[in-house]
């Protein structure tokens, strides 16, 4: 594949991702069932499409990947566990901008955590930009003292400040079999949610919601995926920003929800200081020699 057509096929995968990911409030609220029937059921045929997915991709090495997992992956799978069952109990309990909002600003705590944990400084760019998105977190929230909407946001920072750390882990667990983690995380809360709910006790109509819920999920991980392994990190972030828009007016459409003021400045602070933030990083990337793209360019995978 030429050079002009991989770029392309990374972009037509990273903005595909980006689309599947914003649908993910719209199944939460189309369904009546709760959190927990959502991210088991989300998770085995999410999990069972990721495998098969990896499975293809790895063949005999896949094989060979899946029952060593170690430490490292079931570390992996469980801050992948939590980011995702706040991820669907914050969709349940608070407005889908307030969501996508706060999760836009993962990249930011994790580099908070890279320096907490590894001892990795970060950019003065990256902590100026970092202040910003944490005062339109506090926005938001601010907005939902009022709406009763407070649970949902603080759900939501659970699930980032998760998903953070799940980011942290990949970059520092290098030889994780990272997909087959994910694959296994789907499983995980599949099994646990049969002693935390009945996942049976559910209507044939939320049966099929949930399980397409799952299959937008695979998609959007195996798209993020192999966009990931064809374009530099920051151009995939800068890409991958547009999940904020994309799940408003997904919201809007599907929903007729319309977010507060708080939410919305909030919102427009966030993305912005995203946006300003991915811009800096290719343009940094620009400057440098081309190098093999990073194959987790950003932290959606995880929610």
């Amino acid at each position: 594949m030429h050079a002009y057509e991989n770029r392309a096929a990374g972009i037509a995968c990273i903005i595909g991702s980006t689309v599947f990911f914003a649908s993910a409030g719209i199944f939460t609220k189309l369904t009546a069932a709760d959190a927990w029937t959502i991210a088991g059921w989300r998770g085995l045929v999410g999990g069972v499409l990721i495998a098969a997915y990896a499975y293809w991709r790895g063949g005999h090495e896949a094989r060979q990947l899946f029952p060593r997992l170690g430490i490292r992956g079931w570390m992996l799978t469980a801050a992948g566990a939590v980011s995702s069952i706040f991820f669907i109990g914050a969709f349940k309990a608070t407005y889908v901008a307030n969501v996508a909002a706060i999760y836009a600003t993962v990249p930011f705590w994790a580099a908070g955590l890279d320096f907490l944990l590894r001892g990795l400084p970060a950019r003065k760019l990256t902590m100026a930009i970092s202040v910003v998105s944490v005062l339109g977190v506090l926005i938001i929230v601010s907005g939902g003292l009022g709406a009763g909407k407070l649970h949902g946001d603080l759900l939501a920072l659970g699930m980032t400040l998760a998903s953070a750390l799940y980011l942290v882990m990949i970059r520092a667990f290098t030889t994780t079999p990272v997909m087959w983690a994910g694959a296994v995380m789907g499983f995980l809360l599949f099994v646990v949610s049969w002693f935390v709910t009945d996942p049976l006790a559910i209507s044939s109509v939320d049966a099929l919601i949930i399980g397409g819920f799952g299959v937008s999920y695979a998609a959007a991980v195996i798209l993020w995926t192999e966009g990931g392994r064809r374009l530099p990190a920051a151009e995939a972030g800068l890409l991958g920003a547009a999940e904020v828009p994309f799940a408003v007016l997904a919201a809007w459409m599907f929903l007729a929800e319309l977010p507060p003021y708080a939410s919305v400045l909030g919102g427009l602070i966030v993305l912005s200081a995203v946006l300003v933030h991915a811009g800096a990083d290719l343009a940094a990337d620009a400057r440098r020699k081309p190098g093999p793209a990073a194959e987790h360019p950003g932290a959606s995978p995880t929610a």
